[in-house]
């Protein structure tokens, strides 16, 4: 008998990170399993087959993806024909639910199992869409612990797993620990800029990323500026928006949490990074822009009353958010200002940010889903 395949898809860095993990939980438990699909390069080091790269359909925003739908759906299709050509024995679609959906649609076609690994924030915005996930999805696995009752009234079959970043980002330590595993200067006042993993992100918040660092340098002599590179990010598209700038930053490769805890204070991009910042305890300030279009249809969606994971989980705004208008240099360096040093502002954002790591639970978020997982599978052939 030939072994049983998987499909796995994810469209971005995080999604590769949390995949990955899922796909050693189910390797360890199921050595007879094949996968292969759309990822990165954490889903390629675990030996799944790519057809093609997460940076194919890596896009944010209504304006943004308009020049890439066509390959969007040449790859959309590509997949559909390869599940019906290779008939797996389940799909693993991680985040990415523009995309994922829609394959969803063509997978339930076909009679193949889907799992929902990293469910779709409808409960924030798009709630219309818990309909189509009732239809399309067998399992829907939870990273945040009150949206497995919010998929539970609306029918869908959803298990709350936990969060996979608690157990991705190291366990909280000093400042000067994390200096020194970075190989960084351990006295010098240090600042970490996150600009996010998709390049249109980079394009429109690294240059006011970089312009309110300008204004930190001049005021704090000896600055150390450290950046993360993305896998799905080229160094040389970061190292560009510093030119002219008057600033040397340090680049490391991957290691967005490490970098945000050797820092004193961190620039993040909204997104999964937030969340990962957030859990190294950390003083941060969170920024966003998308186009116009995007931002009106987003805002008229929109059914919370904050936009960072951190803030979603306290139910208060914990971390400020600069959003689009908003994020201007002066008022994120002001914002870095207010937390830098110790005193009241400091201490209440790392108490709020202990508090929410504590609402996440353990590890074990991988483990928990493989087994969900495996239940949409037929037994393994005993030899």
């Amino acid at each position: 008998m030939t072994a049983p395949q998987i499909l796995v898809v994810t469209g971005e860095a995080s999604g590769d990170s949390h995949a990955s993990e899922l796909v050693a939980a189910l390797q360890a438990r199921r050595p007879d399993l094949r996968f292969f699909g759309m990822g990165g390069s954490r889903l390629a080091a675990r030996g799944v087959e790519l057809l093609y790269g997460a940076h194919e359909v890596s896009v944010m925003g209504i304006t943004e993806v308009l020049p890439k739908i066509p390959r969007i759906l040449q790859v959309l299709k590509g997949l559909a024909e390869a599940a019906e050509e290779r008939r797996p024995a389940c799909a693993i679609l991680v985040d990415i639910p523009d995309f994922n959906l829609r394959l969803a649609a063509k997978l339930k076609a076909l009679g193949i199992p889907v799992a929902y690994y990293i469910s779709p924030m409808i409960w924030a915005w798009r709630r219309g869409r818990v309909k189509t996930i009732r239809k399309l999805v067998d399992r829907m696995l939870c990273i945040l612990p009150f949206e497995e009752a919010f998929y539970r009234e609306s029918g869908v079959n959803a298990r709350y797993v936990g969060s996979p970043v608690v157990e991705q980002v190291p366990a909280p330590a000093s400042a000067a620990t994390f200096r020194q595993r970075l190989g960084l200067s351990q006295d010098a006042p240090t600042l970490a800029l996150l600009p996010g993993s998709r390049m249109s992100e980079v394009r429109r918040l690294l240059p006011d990323m970089v312009s309110a660092a300008q204004q930190l340098a001049s005021e704090r002599p000896g600055l150390q500026i450290v950046v993360p590179v993305a896998p799905t990010i080229p160094r040389e598209e970061i190292a560009s928006r510093f030119e002219g700038s008057g600033l040397s930053p340090t680049f490391v490769e991957g290691r967005a949490p490490e970098v945000v805890g050797a820092s004193d204070a961190a620039i993040v991009a909204s997104g999964t990074a937030v969340l990962e910042a957030g859990l190294m305890q950390r003083p941060l300030v969170v920024v966003y822009r998308v186009s116009l279009i995007t931002y009106w249809v987003g805002r008229l969606m929109l059914k919370v009353a904050h936009v960072a994971l951190v803030n979603l989980l306290a139910g208060r705004r914990l971390v400020p958010e600069l959003l689009q208008g908003d994020m201007k240099p002066e008022r994120i360096a002001a914002e870095v200002r207010r937390v830098w040093v110790p005193g009241t502002p400091r201490d209440e954002m790392i108490q709020g940010l202990e508090e929410v790591r504590g609402r996440l639970g353990g590890p074990g978020a991988a483990v928990r889903a493989a087994e969900t997982v495996l239940e949409l599978l037929p037994p393994a052939v005993e030899v």
